[in-house]
């Protein structure tokens, strides 16, 4: 999973990025004094609080609350601009010192005191950043604005009624603003040199002409967006909302809209972009060589990323010891099945033999998101017996639209709405089907749709024990540690990983974040070039050549993320280890899994907290 246009979008937006439920967990403190009355009276006050700032928040981001389902601000996008980032961020920096001025921390009880202390630690991690606010890369061929918005047009407008629709053509219309005010802040970067990769740029082009391609732009078929507004408009009529006069007038008025403000706006950045080219480098080395602060903004982004303190010798080591480990695993299962000749060629033939792989043809790619869907819908049936929460809300499975879709490239998930109205996207790059092994069909499905992000992020939005701002925050090392954890945990269950082929893509998608740590802190603090982590990626995975370029692109573009997968995954299950042998027999994994979600997101060290409560709680009964 992926958030999208980092880093100049508000927090509130991008802090990003079914069936039956059961009881929530409750919280893991239960009051029965007098004192604890009065903690939870003071509770309920602080957690009245934090709701009425989220909704305060969430004034700074019209596009946080179109993703939430909701129309307010419907007809904007987010002010993007330096200024409005200074704004939020000294709102937040008030409401911190409002907290701390208007709740004694000794009256919460311990859920309370984690939303109190996660409400600081947002605004903490937030301040550390002001001084790399110019580091981070504006455009790039991965999340940035070039695809992201048109996506949010496309995906997450929704028209019911003519005013959505008007809202949609003012949208459409704040394109140029948002995409000026983000170019303003890529130039004052390049000013201080810095400047993502060559073939950062290049995508950033090539999908920003993909994106103004075709009618009413140029010739050819109608381009994506102007096909979804027709799209959109014709539904109004054939449900009878507005008349077909109303709907020319409508579809007049998107047609001058992308004539007069988006295609302009799209030529600007190409020729900005195409500008700056020459100046970009073609074998790149990791921002640690890269930039002058280089190194301090990698271990800042480390820190933001793990939510740990482990500096970038300790992962890159933990990298190594887990490559290792892994490595032994997939030698084992190699034997198993009678394969005669060593691990790389083993690798070899599996990355050739074409019985591990779909046509690369419209069928083949149906075929693949059918086979997808049919895994999701088979683990479904297990979950019952490893969750007493389910999610309410449901998912599908599609392929990336053609502008934004690039071989190999990984696959991702967007969360549905709180209310479940619109579902959860498990989204898959078939462009290239060859970079698409059956091997690791499996395990990517269970990690962005079930057990892993879909059921995460959609019981974290459904909870109602909880202040709402817990149910939207999102930590990278929670949320993809239990995407990852979800993988390893699926392999528990019956009736999956039956072919000894699909265990082996588990194993290699394991060690596929492995080799993140190992090649992240390798590009960024060791200086490695793009080609030594191709390198060593092809030394210990299955992984395409396709596949693995793409890979290293994303890791140099958004240093430090791809980290959190494992270290996220690592601290999970230490901690059911760690419930295990202090439980025993009173160990239920239902109630591991119930608090380990039932708390939304959480810097890993608050994680753990919350599971000893529960150890603790569980030891008294």
């Amino acid at each position: 999973m992926r958030s999208a246009l980092r880093p100049a979008v508000s927090a509130c937006l991008f802090a990003l990025l079914l069936g039956a439920c059961a009881t929530l967990p409750q919280p893991l403190d239960a009051p029965e004094t007098d004192t604890a009355e009065m903690a939870m009276s003071e509770s309920d006050r602080i957690n009245a609080w934090f709701d009425e700032k989220y909704e305060e928040s969430l004034q700074f981001s019209p596009m946080s609350l179109t993703f939430l389902g909701r129309k307010d601000q419907y007809d904007k996008l987010d002010d993007l601009s330096i200024e409005a980032e200074d704004e939020q961020l000294a709102w937040t920096k008030a409401s911190v010192e409002e907290m701390e001025s208007s709740f004694d921390y000794a009256k919460l009880g311990e859920e309370a005191k984690t939303s109190y202390d996660l409400w600081k630690y947002q605004y903490e991690i937030a301040a550390a950043g002001v001084p790399f606010r110019n580091n981070g890369y504006v455009f790039e061929q991965m999340n940035g604005a070039q695809s992201f918005l048109p996506t949010f047009l496309i995906n997450f407008h929704k028209v019911e009624d003519e005013s959505d629709m008007e809202a949609y053509i003012a949208r459409v219309r704040e394109v140029p603003r948002a995409l000026e005010q983000l170019l303003d802040r890529a130039k004052i970067a390049a000013d201080a040199g810095i400047r993502p990769p060559r073939f950062a740029y290049e995508g950033v082009i090539d999908q920003s002409k993909k994106v103004i391609g075709g009618a009413p732009f140029s010739e050819g078929e109608d381009s994506s967006i102007w096909a979804d507004m027709q799209s959109e408009i014709d539904t109004l009529v054939e449900n009878e909302v507005i008349s077909a006069e109303r709907a020319s007038e409508l579809k007049a008025e998107s047609k001058t809209a992308l004539m007069e403000a988006f295609l302009p706006a799209y030529e600007e950045l190409i020729a900005w972009i195409d500008s700056e080219l020459p100046k970009t480098l073609v074998n790149p080395a990791g921002i640690g060589t890269t930039q002058t602060n280089g190194k301090a903004y990698y271990n800042y982004l480390l820190k933001r990323t793990t939510t740990t303190e482990l500096t970038a010798e300790e992962i890159h080591q933990i990298g190594l010891s887990e490559v290792k480990r892994l490595r032994g695993e997939m030698i084992a299962l190699k034997d198993r099945v009678g394969f005669d000749g060593d691990l790389e060629a083993f690798f070899k033939f599996l990355d050739t033999d074409p019985r591990f792989r779909y046509p690369n043809t419209d069928e083949g790619r149906q075929a693949y998101l059918d086979a997808a869907t049919a895994a999701i819908e088979n683990i479904k049936k297990e979950l019952p017996n490893y969750f007493g929460t389910l999610p309410k809300a449901d998912l599908v499975v599609k392929r990336v639209e053609a502008f934004r879709e690039q071989d190999g490239a990984a696959q991702h998930y967007f969360p549905g709405t709180p209310d479940g109205s619109r579902p959860g996207v498990y989204y898959a790059h078939l462009s290239d089907m060859n970079a698409m092994p059956k091997t690791e069909l499996e395990d990517i499905a269970y990690h962005e749709g079930i057990p892993g992000h879909h059921m995460q992020i959609s019981i974290a939005q459904e909870l109602t024990t909880l202040p709402q701002f817990r149910t939207q925050i999102s930590f990278t090392a929670y949320v993809e540690g239990w995407g990852l954890y979800a993988e390893w945990l699926a392999k528990e269950m019956p009736n999956t990983f039956v072919d000894p082929y699909s265990e082996f893509g588990q194993l290699s998608g394991e060690i596929w974040r492995a080799v993140r740590l190992v090649v992240d802190t390798g590009l960024h603090a060791k200086g490695w070039t793009e080609q030594q982590a191709v390198d060593y990626f092809n030394t210990n995975t299955s992984i395409s050549e396709t596949a693995v370029r793409s890979e290293i692109q994303r890791y140099l573009v958004i240093p430090g993320q791809a980290t959190a997968y494992k270290i996220g995954m690592l601290k999970i299950q230490e901690l059911r280890r760690k419930a295990e042998a202090a439980l025993g027999d009173k160990f239920d994994i239902r109630g591991f899994h119930d608090t380990v979600l039932g708390g939304g997101a959480l810097p890993l060290e608050m994680l753990e907290a919350r599971v000893d409560r529960w150890i603790a709680e569980q030891q008294k009964l």
